[in-house]
């Protein structure tokens, strides 16, 4: 931030150096989202960002609606600050990373819950 309050919005580079294994699945996800890789990277660094700082305060709300409400406003005023002007597709790809990529990890991760191409889908590992 400049000393007259102003947002660069200028591009720079940034490097990084990951396992080829991980830039072929990098790019895989970023094409099935159609958006380049560098800008996957930008909005998953962003989304862990996120995750990191919180997007709530941690005061308890009597009202779940309330606090996601809150917490989607703040992804969006984030988004709008690092970025200056999104269009409505912007803003629905920056705040459904996340989702997607919990959920992506949750089914990778998940002994209980098993891709079957047999079945057509996911299905529950009998407990």
């Amino acid at each position: 931030m400049s000393a007259d309050g102003d947002v660069d919005t200028s591009r720079t580079s940034v490097r990084t150096y990951v396992p080829a294994y991980q830039k072929e699945e990098w790019s895989r996800q970023a094409d099935r989202m159609d958006m380049s890789l560098s800008e996957f990277v930008r909005s998953m660094v962003q989304a862990g960002r996120r995750g990191f700082e919180g997007g709530i305060d941690g005061a308890a709300s009597t009202n779940p609606s309330a606090e996601n409400d809150q917490g989607l406003e703040a992804q969006i005023v984030a988004e709008l600050r690092e970025r200056g002007c999104c269009s409505w597709d912007d803003l629905v790809t920056a705040v459904t990373d996340d989702i997607e990529s919990e959920l992506e990890r949750t089914l990778q991760e998940s002994p209980r819950i098993q891709h079957s191409p047999r079945q057509g889908g996911y299905v529950l590992e009998d407990e």
